[in-house]
C-alpha cells in the first residue's frame, strides 16, 4: 500500500493507527476542497506525508490531531493555491459521493463516525452553508463543530494562538448563521438544523 522503505512493524503500526481516521480525514478534506476528486487526492497526500514523517510522531499524543495538522498544512500549502474551489456539481453527483463515503460498511469500521451522524441530522442547506464560508473560518468550524477538536488542539493544528481560534470560530459561526438565515428565507422559511442544539445533543449522547 505504501511505497516508502520502513520496517514491516512500523508500517503495520502506522496502518493500524491511521485506518480508523480515514473517513474523518475524507470528511474534512471534502468540506475543504468541496470536490470529491480533490478530497481524495488531499487525503492520499496527507497519508503519504504522515507515513513519511511517522518517526517524528510522538507516541502517546493525539494521533488524529497530528493527522489533521498534516491535512490542513497540505491543503493550505498546496491545494488552497492550486485548486479552484468548486461545488460537487449536480445533486446526483453529491448523493453518489455521500452514499459512497457514508456507507454502513465503511462507518462500521471507524471509531469516530461523527460525520456520518452529522449528515443524518444536518440538511443539505447546512452542509452547503459550511462550504460557503471563507476558508479561514471554514477551517475552524470544520475542526471544532464537525471534528470536535478543542480550542487548544485547533490552535496546535493551525499553528495560531487560541485567541485567534476563538475569534475565527465566533465569526465563522456568525457567518454560518447568516448564510442559513438567507437560505431559509430563500426556501420559503423551511426549518433548518439548529447547530447549538445539535452540539448539545452530542454532549448528552
Amino acid at each position: 500500500m505504501l511505497g516508502f522503505s520502513k520496517s514491516d512493524k512500523a508500517r503495520a503500526e502506522f496502518e493500524a493507527l491511521v485506518a480508523p481516521w480515514l473517513d474523518a480525514l475524507y470528511a474534512g478534506a471534502l468540506r475543504l476542497t468541496r470536490n470529491e476528486r480533490d478530497a481524495e487526492d488531499l487525503v492520499q497526500d496527507t497519508v503519504m506525508r504522515a507515513y513519511r514523517f511517522f518517526d517524528k510522531f510522538e507516541r502517546g499524543t493525539n494521533f488524529r490531531a497530528w493527522l489533521f495538522k498534516i491535512l490542513t498544512n497540505t491543503f493550505i500549502n498546496g491545494y488552497r493555491r492550486q485548486v479552484k474551489e468548486r461545488s460537487l456539481g449536480d445533486e446526483s453527483e453529491r448523493q453518489s459521493v455521500e452514499a459512497q463515503f457514508f456507507s454502513a460498511d465503511t462507518t462500521a469500521q471507524t471509531q469516530n463516525p461523527e460525520e456520518y451522524l452529522l449528515h443524518r441530522v444536518m440538511s443539505e442547506d447546512v452542509l452547503a452553508a459550511i462550504d460557503a464560508l471563507p476558508i479561514d473560518f471554514r477551517l475552524v468550524v470544520i475542526l471544532a463543530d464537525l471534528q470536535e477538536f478543542s480550542y487548544k488542539e485547533i490552535a496546535d493544528i493551525l499553528d495560531v494562538p487560541v485567541g485567534t481560534v476563538m475569534s475565527r470560530l465566533f465569526r465563522g459561526r456568525r457567518q454560518l448563521e447568516k448564510v442559513l438565515r438567507d437560505r431559509e428565507r430563500g426556501a420559503l422559511q423551511q426549518p433548518l438544523v439548529d447547530l447549538n442544539a445539535y452540539r448539545e445533543r452530542k454532549k448528552l449522547g
